[in-house]
């Protein structure tokens, strides 16, 4: 999945984009180097950003939504909103998925409207909203409180109808930098919840507070700890950078699809030297 953000706020400044035709441009990039979904926010939900008004965010996001999708038919569109409102008009417009950060936390019409629409549908957990939501984060057990979480919103989703649900731990929503690496340790866990795992760790704290970087320069530790999620059972990778994710996935692939139950009987090590 690859990230466009409709704002001039976002963290990272390479996802920006600031007309529709830059937003086409960089759809057809990304699909170039291999993205298969293409995401759309309107609103930044960095650390301490605030929150604009559904005007606002609907005039953002309609004309790149629209644009994007009569440029490319067959490309899968995800919007990143949490007001159903938004979510209404934007599949109306064209997407395919909707990214709720909130878990259906901060509009309660959005599992209802999620029904309605029949589109899938990512459940994340988040601490608050990203105003507040990094103001000193405290679980007692954060993979046991996100496992509930999800288990119990999966329930109230599934008694909706809704099947079509992808989970999102929210790696840097609400959770400090052990946190977040706690839950990349026991991705797999999640997976046993039976359903499609996405993680967003790209550019992230987690990766250029621990390495004194900035965004703008933490793209290999994206890669690193891309590995590890994929490694631990991830299903999508939420990034900004297309091609350097599509090579990781394909060497992940590789290597999870050898043989790495050779033994010496295996004519391939007589007389090897490698």
């Amino acid at each position: 999945m690859g990230v466009m953000n409709l704002t001039l706020d976002s963290f990272y400044s390479g996802s920006r984009i600031f007309s529709v035709q830059e937003a086409v441009d960089k759809a057809g990039i990304m699909i170039d180097e291999g993205a298969e979904i293409i995401e759309l926010g309107a609103m930044s939900t960095r650390p301490g950003s605030k929150e604009i008004s559904p005007e606002a965010e609907m005039t953002r996001i309609m004309p790149t939504l629209s644009a994007i999708r009569q440029s490319f038919p067959e490309i899968f569109i995800s919007v990143d909103t949490y007001r159903a409102a938004i979510a209404i008009q934007a599949v109306k417009s064209g997407a395919d998925i909707i990214n709720d950060i909130s878990g259906g936390k901060f509009d309660e019409k959005m599992f209802d409207v999620i029904a309605e629409l029949n589109v899938p549908y990512v459940l994340m957990h988040t601490g608050g909203k990203p105003e507040i939501m990094q103001d000193n984060p405290v679980y007692s057990n954060v993979v046991e409180e996100i496992t509930s979480f999800f288990s119990e919103n999966i329930k109230k989703l599934q008694k909706k109808n809704i099947q079509q649900i992808i989970l999102d731990p929210g790696f840097g929503f609400g959770k400090t930098i052990e946190h977040n690496y706690r839950l990349l340790a026991v991705l797999s866990d999640f997976c046993d919840l039976g359903f499609p795992l996405m993680v967003g760790i790209s550019r992230k704290s987690m990766i250029h507070k621990v390495l004194d970087l900035t965004p703008e320069t933490a793209l290999n530790g994206t890669t690193v700890l891309n590995t590890i999620a994929l490694l631990n059972g991830t299903d999508i990778l939420r990034v900004h950078d297309v091609k350097e994710a599509v090579q990781c996935r394909q060497l992940v692939n590789t290597y999870l699809n050898s043989n790495t139950g050779l033994t010496e009987t295996d004519p391939s090590l007589k007389n090897s030297n490698a």
